[in-house]
């Protein structure tokens, strides 16, 4: 999995630096090409020449070294990596590389890289835990990073808690973890929906839900890392989407089905993971409402169900619904997969503690026509949409053929 591929391996100022040396030669020995950049306190730890020898590639440690007159360092290092990991990443690489900070060799490198970042922290638990740390954690995940997550143990300090390094083993299974991902969908053209919709009162008012397109966006995030040319058909929210897929903005129902019919016969994924409006004014005022009496009284009527449309029209399409209930969950979960001909359903119980909207985590049960498919516990978006992309990737299969 890993032969050929081109992996930066940056080594911070840590006491799990040594780790960082075994990392190294296991990635090797998967038939990498690693390129090992230190910082100057990760020199401390370990000596460059260990990981010139391990890695049998120069060691870079000093931005200005530079030692090919053809091209600018850490941009042809950057310009060339599949992967960058960091292992060990103390707090002050994290925030460095949260603050989009470029003073050394390893934070301008990352600074100009494109590609996937995966990040495996090491410090004491209580700097892991501090706000400021949890804040650029938080932010790095935003923007698409990937970590694995720190072990609990003995660590250098004395404490036995969380904060040491992940072993060398689970980090290079992450790794190779990641390169099988990609490359899944390769091909497939998927196309997610996003965020909430908006219905228009007057000018400044509308009906709206609380979603913040974080799902949705995590979902096309992880397509597109398994290799899919993702559309995001997107309503309001509170996020930013992905980098490298492209992305079709509308507000109301009408105009998120409009957008998703105009590209539906050439998609072979749907994940519709909007939260869309049930029901719209009759009638906008082109002005402000004004205040006229104690009450106001609002006719709405049905918007169209997209996810039900699409189902009838469905040729070659797997298609896959949300829902969000607060009881009953796989009962209203296999009825909306039966009425809408849906592949797959995913359902959360919004009322539990970290699976309803705006948060970064999420419950859910994915149902087939078989019935309960799979049970994913409290993780993180992402996770949850790397799992539930996975999945479909793998029961594309079963149904064989060109654009499954």
């Amino acid at each position: 999995m890993l032969k050929g591929k081109s992996i930066i391996l940056g080594i911070t100022g840590g006491i799990a630096a040594y780790k960082g040396a075994a990392l190294c030669s296991k990635l090797v020995q998967a038939g990498a090409n690693v390129r090992v950049i230190m910082t100057e306190s990760a020199t401390k730890f370990i000596t460059p020449l260990t990981l010139q020898t391990l890695s049998r590639n120069p060691v870079y440690i000093d931005t200005f070294d530079e030692r090919d007159p053809a091209v600018v360092s850490h941009i042809d290092l950057a310009d060339h990596a599949d992967l960058i990991v960091i292992a060990p990443a103390t707090a002050n690489a994290i925030a460095k590389l949260a603050g989009g900070h470029a003073d050394d060799m390893l934070s301008t490198t990352l600074l100009a890289a494109t590609c996937p970042v995966l990040i495996a922290p090491a410090m004491n638990v209580h700097m892991y835990e501090h706000p400021a740390v949890v804040s650029n954690l938080e932010l790095l995940a935003s923007r698409g990073a990937m970590f694995v997550e720190p072990g609990t143990g003995q660590l250098a300090c004395g404490y036995v808690a969380k904060g040491r390094l992940a072993e060398p083993e689970d980090i290079a299974a992450a790794i190779v973890s990641w390169f099988s991902r990609n490359g899944k969908l390769a091909g497939k053209r998927v196309l997610v929906t996003a965020g909430g919709t908006m219905e228009r009162l007057d000018p400044v008012r509308y009906l709206t839900n609380d979603s913040s397109g974080k799902m949705g966006f995590a979902i096309a995030e992880a397509a597109r890392l398994m290799g899919a040319d993702v559309t995001v058909v997107a309503g309001r929210t509170a996020v930013s989407p992905p980098a490298g897929v492209r992305v079709v903005r509308v507000e109301s129902a009408q105009q998120m089905l409009e957008a998703v019919t105009g590209v539906y016969e050439e998609t072979d994924i749907v994940v519709k993971s909007a939260a869309v409006a049930d029901y719209r004014a009759v009638n906008v005022s082109d002005r402000k409402l004004k205040k006229s009496g104690e009450k106001l009284v609002l006719e709405l009527e049905r918007t169209t169900d997209i996810l039900e449309t699409l189902g009838e029209r469905k040729t070659h399409q797997f298609l896959v619904g949300f829902a969000a209930e607060t009881e009953q969950v796989e009962h209203y979960a296999m009825d909306k997969l039966r009425r809408k001909h849906c592949d797959l359903i995913v359902a959360n119980d919004v009322s539990k503690d970290g699976a309803g909207f705006n948060g970064d985590t999420n419950i859910v049960q994915v149902f087939g026509t078989e019935g309960l498919v799979e049970s994913l516990p409290l993780l993180s978006k992402r996770e949850v949409a790397i799992r539930l992309m996975e999945l479909i990737a793998g029961r594309l299969t079963p149904r064989g053929g060109e654009g499954a």
